[in-house]
């Protein structure tokens, strides 16, 4: 790894109070995470809870009732047999078995016909429904039991009338639903484990999109930097070495062309920022419309003659065909010229430039090739990222590595694509293809 892209990573690297204060972003998202799947967990198993609770007393009291129905057919069977002569027969109502029911049958009085016997708190009951007609209740008995029963008067094919009376033990429905919603606890405080879990992981993953865009600040205001303190510091050291000694008037002339060049430079590099500044915001007013493609390009390319022609370098237009695409003339204009200087940059003297434009069903293209020194494989990938320049030629030509940052956005924003290549022969071809119908802000 270069110097150079050490120091990008350390830039980009989180600083200890920036990891901190995302370390506690993420703890308060996945608390987040975490605390609404509590909350929508408690209240589902608040609403099971009630649900199962209704559910078990609609069905404890219809079996109940089904229980004192069972009671009073089998007391008719009894009568029927005995008045049939069978008082020998098996009592019916004692060989009535429901599991988990305690059965009894009683007269109007509330005394237990059978079994013989019942609990003081059974003989209440009876002696309810015999009065209203039926009666229910629930009760805590010894031993920490809650029982449940109901009673119900009816009356024979004779007219005889008893009451039917049933009784269950809560506990054990009970406890079968506590199993049951034990069980859903269970599953729901694992849940919520995974949901901690996840609730990091997409806290960490939601978080990164924030640490990317804090180092690419960081990394950005530290490029900033360096580029803007490189010409104010040949500045301040020419005018200390000028104002040292007493000079003549070519002398401080010279002096002050070499200020003009410094301060042009730190003029484009601010210019370039506030550029990326305005595209990073979004700030930049884009209205595109039909524009003539070849004849932007031919404007720029007379503008920049004049640069190569400085430089010993020779612009060719190869081909030119007419290409009407939709697009901002002014950033466009900005996007051809970027090219052009870089390829006029990079090219050795004596060097020629190419350019084409060229028309097809699928849209435009502008094709810019140079036969200068070319782009290692190693540099292709960071070409266009900002302040990005090439050990191979850094320090031997001006500039802030800032130039195909712009272009690229200049090209995304038409619904370009821009693509750069290293031929075989050397040299540097970039090829930028605009869609025939690209539309404002369109991505490609």
């Amino acid at each position: 790894m270069t110097e150079t892209q050490t120091s990008k990573a350390r830039a980009t690297r989180p600083s200890a109070s920036a990891a901190r204060a995302l370390g506690r972003l993420r703890l308060r998202v996945t608390a987040w995470y975490v605390a609404t799947f509590a909350l929508v967990l408690a209240t589902l198993g608040a609403l099971l809870f009630a649900a199962l609770a209704h559910d078990v007393s609609v069905q404890l009291d219809g079996s109940l009732r089904s229980a004192t129905t069972a009671i009073a057919r089998a007391s008719e069977l009894r009568e029927q047999k005995r008045a049939g002569g069978g008082t020998a027969a098996i009592d019916t109502v004692d060989e009535l078995r429901i599991p988990g029911f305690d059965l009894y049958l009683f007269d109007l009085e509330g005394r237990p016909l059978t079994p013989t016997a019942a609990d003081s708190d059974v003989r209440t009951l009876a002696r309810a429904a015999a009065d209203r007609g039926s009666a229910s209740r629930r009760w805590e008995a010894p031993e920490d039991l809650t029982l449940q029963a109901h009673a119900e008067k009816f009356a024979t094919g004779s007219g005889a009338q008893y009451v039917a009376a049933a009784v269950v033990n809560r506990d054990a429905i009970d406890d079968r639903y506590s199993t049951l919603l034990a069980l859903v606890g269970g599953l729901g405080a694992l849940g919520l484990a995974l949901v901690a879990t996840g609730g990091w992981f997409l806290a960490r993953k939601s978080v990164e999109p924030v640490e990317r865009s804090m180092g690419q600040t960081r990394q950005f205001m530290a490029d900033a930097a360096h580029e803007l303190r490189t010409p104010v510091a040949v500045m301040r050291s020419r005018v200390d070495v000028t104002l040292a000694q007493q000079r003549d008037a070519a002398a401080y002339e010279i002096t002050l062309t070499e200020l003009r060049g410094e301060v042009e430079r730190l003029a484009t590099l601010v210019d370039d920022l506030f550029t990326l500044a305005r595209a990073d915001a979004d700030d930049r007013p884009f209205v595109p419309e039909e524009v003539q493609l070849d004849e932007i390009v031919l404007g720029a390319v007379t503008t920049a003659g004049w640069i190569a022609e400085r430089r010993g370098v020779k612009l060719t237009v190869e081909d030119a065909e007419e290409s009407v695409i939709r697009g901002d003339a002014s950033l466009l204009r900005q996007l051809v010229m970027i090219l052009l200087d870089n390829a006029v940059k990079f090219s050795t003297e004596g060097g020629t430039v190419t350019i084409t434009v060229r028309a097809s069903d699928d849209g435009a293209s502008l094709i810019v090739r140079d036969h200068g020194s070319g782009i290692a494989d190693a540099d292709t990938p960071h070409v266009f990222d900002r302040f990005y320049r090439a050990e191979t030629v850094r320090g031997s030509t001006a500039g802030a590595g800032l130039g195909l940052a712009i272009a690229r956005w200049i090209a995304e924003l038409h619904g370009a694509r821009i693509l750069l290549e290293g031929p075989t022969d050397g040299g540097t071809r970039v090829t930028v293809h605009f869609p025939p119908s690209a539309r404002p802000g369109e991505r490609v």
